[in-house]
């Protein structure tokens, strides 16, 4: 596809790193020629200085005959103009947004095609503060990824000496947990490599295990992997900016938040939006103060400031002081890859948690769903089966016999995800979910209508698995 990307920040960045590699033609449009001399060097693509929402400039940028537009600038006016003129202009099929404003986002006749003509609308900083909510719920994991609505969850966890599975093979798994529940590892990862995962492979102390279950059986399936963290109660938020005062305001009622800004003038506006939390005007990289708020009783620090050497600091500097789990957001890989597995528990990349979203609406009409895994080296993507036996290389077919593709398995599957059953939940009185989990078994047949959850190793795999899961020409 022809894309044209407004904006060369942490997001413009990783979207276009993210689609260069799937062999797409991306320009990108920056009024900052230096930031795109350095994209250039690093990345195949064409970039065009100049201001986002001039006509001209777009039309230089090659929006005349474009695909889609992604307008991911720091400004929301910028990328709303931008798509309006992509649309009355330029008419360009699909235009993506990002915009962080709610007042926008609570407001979807704004966005239609009579007004500012978005597709699609990107909040990167919601999504990152759902991602962190989730690692709130489950504080033993490293990643917690959802698939088809929610009725599948995949879950990163580091394997820790005294889980119930560590040291054995992964054939055992299924004696553990019982004829009720079923799961599956989906990939291991050993000193960041991958390990193949056999039947016969054996989990080691400090192996990163993603495995996937139905939504109802993951804290049953985690229990195999590592020893259970007590719940959160007490958390400290670096950092009030958009994401550290969402996280507050949704982990109130839930945990003990105790909030720190050093900007006063900010720090009175955050005072005035939450309720119960406990704003403090100070540097979360003051010894005193975290020694003061008792860090050692605390269950989670987050750094959330938008300085990484801030981030990295306060959080090492919380975990040497006692506190039971710490976590930074780190916009540079390179940085999030050195500190992770030291004095920071969890290191993320805003841009690479946020990403996922963007490429479900970029890629393929039949991928439901994208998840960037490991800060972007590896994939899960939920695609829906069309077709039938005559126009599908699938349907119909048991997974072994699936065509290999090297670094990509099929883990999972839901059925009639518009029906309604009663699952058990851990156990507990029968509640009501939507379809049926499978997990892909080699005898498991395909059928049409099927949301299949994939596994990619590396993201060259990605379009042989979309190819694969393509309809022939002739299907309607």
């Amino acid at each position: 596809m022809r894309i044209v990307i407004l904006g060369a920040g942490q997001v413009g960045t990783s979207v276009a790193q993210s689609l260069v590699s799937e062999s797409n033609d991306i320009t990108v449009v920056d009024n900052n020629r230096e930031r795109l001399e350095n994209l250039q060097v690093r990345l195949d693509l064409r970039t065009v200085v100049g201001n986002a929402i001039l006509p001209s400039t777009l039309r230089d940028a090659g929006l005349d005959d474009a695909d889609m537009l992604i307008a991911v600038t720091q400004s929301d006016q910028t990328n709303l103009v931008a798509c309006k003129l992509a649309h009355s202009l330029f008419n360009v099929p699909k235009r993506i947004a990002r915009l962080r404003s709610a007042e926008y986002l609570d407001n979807p006749t704004l966005l239609a095609e009579a007004n500012f003509a978005v597709s699609y609308a990107l909040c990167p900083e919601q999504v990152i503060t759902d991602y962190l909510v989730k690692l709130v719920e489950f504080p033993e994991a490293l990643q917690v990824l959802y698939f088809a609505e929610g009725r599948v969850a995949l879950v990163g966890v580091k394997a820790y000496a005294g889980g119930l599975m560590v040291g054995k093979p992964i054939r055992e798994m299924r004696e553990h947990l019982g004829d009720n529940v079923d799961a599956r590892i989906s990939a291991i990862f050993r000193l960041d490599h991958p390990v193949p995962p056999t039947g016969d492979t054996v989990i080691e102390e400090g192996d990163e295990v993603f495995v996937l279950a139905a939504e109802e059986h993951i804290r049953r399936v985690m229990i195999e992997m590592r020893r259970m963290t007590a719940p959160v109660k007490r958390v400290i938020i670096a950092g009030g900016g958009n994401i550290g005062l969402r996280v507050a305001q949704r982990l109130e009622g839930r945990c003990m938040v105790k909030l720190v800004e050093s900007n006063p003038a900010r720090t009175q506006t955050i005072a005035n939006l939450i309720g119960s939390s406990l704003v403090l005007l100070g540097d979360a990289t003051d010894e005193d103060l975290l020694q003061q708020e008792s860090i050692s009783e605390m269950d989670l620090f987050l750094a959330l400031t938008n300085d990484d050497e801030d981030n990295i600091m306060s959080a090492s500097l919380a975990k040497n002081m006692g506190c039971k789990r710490v976590l930074a957001l780190i916009n540079r890989r390179s940085y999030a890859d050195l500190v992770q597995g030291g004095p920071i528990d969890i290191a993320i990349s805003p841009a690479q948690i946020s990403i996922g979203d963007l490429l479900t609406h970029v890629r393929s009409g039949f991928v439901a769903k994208v998840h960037s895994l490991r800060r972007g080296a590896a994939e899960a993507i939920e695609i829906v089966v069309h077709g039938d036996e005559k126009n599908s290389r699938v349907v119909g077919k048991r997974v072994e016999q699936l065509p290999v593709i090297p670094g990509a398995t099929l883990v999972a599957i839901v059925r009639d995800l518009d029906r309604i059953e009663d699952i058990a939940y851990d156990g507990m009185a029968k509640i009501k979910k939507k379809g049926h989990v499978v997990i892909a078994h080699r005898g498991e047949v395909i059928k049409s209508a099927d949301h299949v959850i994939v596994f990619c190793l590396n993201k060259q795999v990605v379009r042989k698995v979309e190819r694969l899961f393509q309809v022939s020409v002739g299907f309607l």
